[in-house]
């Protein structure tokens, strides 16, 4: 069996493992990084944790696997009657079975300036940016922010804006710059933070920000940003650190090929109970409109359900129906405390802190083998000195 998969996440990888423990099986995975990112970590690697724990090369989790085939390219249209993938270079690839699993991008909504003044942390480029300001603003030109503005108050946000003080802090003492209190300040649009979690551990984390010198503000929409900072409801919140956390859209690829898929009201793609979309192309993770899409644990469950129907369907045997499962959910706020919920389960402080340590072992091991997914999951506690001799600058 032949099976052509795009993208390298989450989605994309673990089918592809999946698949290969078939050694018959011949798997195509269409990638436009070389490398697979764990995004949940990727706060930790922004503020100063090894970037070890953030990125691994995808010829590492294929080593040994001869049926995978792994080509760096980006796709950008697809012909379901011929069969045939073309990317940005002109490249056709032509597939038997398709999966696709591209995941989400950045969206600013529309908001003025955000795009040319704010940084973000979802990719290796985007926290080099970041990181490289910092070391500007603090080692060369001495200088501290009255405010650092983290804009999004989902999990993402939240862990950044609690880890966010304290990696301000250490590079100050490390170059010898004054700082005494590092003010963060993290706003959200919604009346509370977490709204997909309970109204109680939204209450929780907040209090817990608040505590560690957070400063939370709700119901605060951005309205534009420029190099002086911010207009929020009308009122101009200065900085020249904005971090952009919030906000996420399907990838483009799917709107630039809208007539072969169908859209739901969030512009995910339309699936069957087989999470196949038009065509018979099976559409995963984040790109799939259904219960849960956007979390990884969502992906990898994806991945594992297509790998297995199709191996079922090599076996003449009938498919069997997605149920979507609810994913257990735990942030870290700051380095002691987190949060946990998973069907009405709700821990805070040190149990939450150990059950998210374990989900990471989990997670990295769902695409590792135990022995290297232990040395990228203890990569987590490592403080790494990068930002001490920074890469050059790249505009955007």
């Amino acid at each position: 069996m032949n099976v052509t998969i795009v993208g390298g996440g989450f989605g994309g990888v673990k089918a592809a493992l999946e698949l290969a423990k078939d050694s018959k099986n011949h798997i195509t995975l269409i990638s436009d990084k070389p490398d697979f990112q764990y995004y949940p970590a990727l706060y930790g690697t922004a503020t100063g944790r090894s970037h070890l724990q953030s990125w691994v090369p995808l010829g590492t989790i294929f080593a040994g696997k001869n049926n995978i085939e792994v080509i760096i390219d980006a796709v950008k249209s697809i012909d379901p009657v011929a069969k045939k993938l073309t990317s940005e270079t002109g490249n056709d690839y032509h597939y038997e079975r398709l999966i696709m699993a591209l995941g989400s991008v950045t969206t600013y909504f529309g908001i003025e300036g955000l795009d040319d003044f704010a940084y973000g942390i979802k990719s290796y480029d985007e926290i080099k940016r970041l990181k490289h300001h910092l070391y500007q603003a603090i080692a060369e030109e001495h200088e501290v922010e009255k405010q650092y503005v983290v804009i999004g108050g989902g999990p993402t946000g939240i862990e950044l804006a609690a880890s966010m003080g304290e990696y301000i802090k250490r590079l100050c003492d490390h170059h010898n710059v004054r700082h005494g209190r590092v003010k963060v300040t993290l706003l959200e649009a919604m009346p509370r933070l977490l709204p997909k979690m309970s109204e109680k551990t939204s209450a929780k984390v907040k209090e817990r920000l608040e505590k560690i010198g957070v400063t939370v503000r709700l119901n605060e929409k951005v309205e534009s940003a420029s190099a002086d900072g911010l207009m929020v409801g009308g009122k101009p919140l200065r900085s020249h650190t904005i971090i952009w956390t919030s906000g996420v859209a399907n990838h483009p690829f799917f709107a630039a090929n809208a007539e072969h898929f169908e859209f739901a009201k969030n512009h995910k793609v339309i699936v069957d109970e087989y999470l196949r979309a038009k065509h018979g192309i099976h559409v995963i993770g984040d790109n799939a409109a259904t219960p849960f899409s956007g979390l990884a644990q969502t992906a990898l469950r994806d991945a594992l359900f297509v790998a297995r129907n199709l191996r079922r369907h090599k076996a003449g045997k009938r498919p069997k129906k997605y149920r979507p499962v609810m994913p257990v959910i735990a942030i870290p706020v700051g380095d002691d405390w987190a949060v946990f919920e998973w069907h009405g389960i709700k821990l805070y402080g040190w149990p939450a802190v150990l059950l998210r340590r374990a989900a990471d072992l989990v997670g990295y091991h769902d695409i590792l083998p135990l022995g290297q997914a232990l040395g990228q999951w203890r990569a987590q506690t490592i403080v790494e000195d990068d930002y001490f001799t920074p890469t050059p600058h790249k505009k955007k």
